[in-house]
């Protein structure tokens, strides 16, 4: 396997995982991976479903950074544990997030939109119903801009076409050049700002035939001049950790990429493809 660095995953300290942490590195070191950083979620002021308790997104970080400390000595002769966060990026909560960030010694922060003006696109009824699918994405798009300009503190953008996953027909009928004014406003400002996004391959998991983002949008990236890209699996159980790392590797090198990103004490280091 050519990348050996899984920068997107998720423990028991994450609402929607149930993986202790030790089973989490005991089966990236069995992959053969170098590195990998827990990026356990962080969303203030979530959308709450009857199921869910308040604050079911909002990781225990001083918890989740003992243990993580613990199993980093514990397992430092086999494997690099670093200390991440996913950051949910909602316009209404930027003194937040600036403040969350800046309390803790952060390896990697990902900013994340699980949200777009207080919807929930996973809650289908409250934001794909009577009106077309095509519209709850420009929105969707549009109001990523709307939150990076509100806050910079993080390193890339995750899953950016994360909306895709619940959508009425998913991505079968997204075709890039329909949302290349949204999709070219959002890189171009990551790029001035020096942020870089993710190649998340949860997408392959959830019926999308590659990555989030898709294909088209990680080679605008690289065309418009980005080179920070980091890729993760967004595991969050043992048995997705690297999970098709390798097709992903492959489109990236097609695309053009020649290199991927490791963040260490916020600061990207560079390993060939």
């Amino acid at each position: 396997m050519s990348v050996l660095a899984d920068c997107h995953l998720h423990s028991s300290f994450s609402g929607d995982s149930e993986a202790p942490m030790e089973e989490m590195i005991q089966k990236a070191i069995s992959l053969g991976m170098r590195e990998m950083c827990f990026t356990e979620h962080m969303d203030f002021d979530f959308i709450y479903t009857p199921e869910e308790p308040e604050g079911f997104y909002e990781v225990n970080t001083d918890a989740y950074l003992y243990d993580l400390l613990k199993y980093r000595e514990k397992y430092r002769e086999q494997i690099k544990i670093l200390f991440g966060i996913e950051l949910g990026m909602q316009t209404t909560v930027t003194r937040k997030n600036l403040l969350y960030v800046k309390n803790y010694d952060f390896d990697f922060v990902i900013a994340s939109s699980h949200l777009c003006n207080g919807k929930d696109p996973y809650l289908k009824e409250t934001f794909f119903e009577g009106r077309p699918e095509a519209e709850a994405y420009h929105e969707y798009f549009q109001y990523i801009y709307e939150c990076i300009r509100s806050f910079q503190n993080f390193d890339v953008y995750g899953h950016l076409d994360y909306v895709l996953r619940y959508g009425p027909t998913k991505n079968e009928n997204f075709r890039f050049e329909e949302y290349r004014t949204d999709i070219d406003r959002i890189l171009k400002l990551l790029i001035e700002n020096g942020k870089g996004i993710e190649a998340n391959t949860s997408g392959y998991a959830y019926g999308m035939g590659g990555p989030h983002p898709c294909r088209d949008i990680l080679a605008r990236y690289k065309e418009l001049g980005g080179e920070i890209l980091t890729i993760g699996s967004d595991a969050h159980r043992p048995g997705m950790i690297g999970s098709h790392f390798e097709d992903t590797a492959e489109m990236l090198k097609e695309i053009g990429f020649e290199y991927y990103c490791v963040f260490e004490n916020r600061m990207p280091e560079y390993h060939k493809l």
